[in-house]
């Protein structure tokens, strides 16, 4: 497979690369996905699903993601297990160094995603799922009518304490300022959805064994602690897009996502990018799937025109 050059190449196995493969294969072209673990991307990791369309009942993410993945295989396009490590948008066709070799492709579609910052706490992975969760437009149905906690202070942080309290029985907004970042508006927001505010105030531990059953708080000036019993804890700091690859070879913002507008193009020609990767306003899994779709199309126009030049 190495040796061949694929009209498309898509890097990363999640909702955006196997939809932008799906799409891609049904115009006739030679999509091949090269993913270093498993299909579904950070969906794999996400027990139940509940607000993708089409699945009345909950769908565990991991399966999802491979229900994505034999959609796209069924019409042709290839999947490869290999850890991308580099890339040549200069070259003609443009080259993709990985593990297993290089592969080359006409395009390249880029979904390598985003990953929720966490705060580094003992046994944040473990629970993760178990009531830690950095979503809470994905989770929070499951804490309906219980207590929940938001860690951070920007607007999304803000949005999720917001979100949350229109389902929850109680919920606590810790930052560690004494003004939140987010938009001045959110504050009153807030006050008025009856959110508590710890001010100069950071999670020092997670507490529960199976299950988070609350946090330990610790005051920043003082270094006084307390334990507020709560049944999930959402950590909304922000995302790291996986963009460490692509630095320098395309348009990055200042929070280091690619610049790419709804039509998914990129600062460099025959290079597009989708889902949680680029810069957008929601980043979930339907929004990721339709970035595919509307890659595949871009990149079918741009092969289009090389092809009739």
């Amino acid at each position: 497979m190495k040796d061949r050059i694929y009209d498309i190449l898509v890097i990363g196995g999640g909702p955006a690369g196997y939809t932008a493969a799906l799409y891609g294969v049904r115009s006739g072209f030679s999509v091949a996905v090269l993913e270093k673990l498993s299909p579904g991307g950070q969906m794999a990791a996400t027990g139940e699903i509940e607000n993708y369309p089409g699945f009345p009942d909950p769908v565990d993410g991991f399966e999802l993601g491979e229900r994505m993945q034999a959609g796209a295989e069924r019409f042709g396009a290839e999947t490869v297990y290999a850890d991308v490590q580099g890339f040549d948008f200069t070259a003609e066709p443009k080259k993709v160094l990985t593990s297993e070799g290089e592969f080359l492709g006409r395009a390249i579609i880029l979904c390598m995603g985003a990953s929720a910052r966490q705060l580094g706490l003992p046994r944040e992975t473990e629970l993760t799922g178990r009531g830690v969760a950095y979503c809470a437009h994905c989770d929070g149905q499951f804490y309906k009518d219980k207590c929940a906690v938001v860690n951070g202070g920007g607007n999304s942080a803000a949005g999720d304490a917001l979100y949350l309290a229109r389902i929850c029985r109680e919920v606590h907004l810790v930052h560690r300022r004494d003004t939140l970042r987010a938009a001045p508006l959110y504050l009153r927001r807030l006050k008025e959805a009856g959110v508590r505010i710890h001010w100069n105030t950071a999670i020092a531990a997670i507490e529960g064994e199976k299950k988070v059953s609350g946090v330990r708080l610790r005051n920043v000036l003082t270094g006084a602690t307390e334990e507020l019993p709560c049944d999930a804890l959402f950590i909304s700091i922000g995302r790291k897009p996986e963009t460490e690859l692509v630095a320098g070879k395309v348009a990055l913002d200042g929070a280091g996502y690619i610049v790419a507008g709804e039509d998914t193009k990129t600062s460099v020609p025959g290079v597009f990018a989708a889902g949680d990767i680029r810069t957008k306003a929601l980043r979930q899994i339907i929004t990721a799937a339709a970035d595919g779709a509307c890659a595949a199309h871009a990149a079918e126009l741009w092969l289009a025109d090389r092809a009739g030049a």
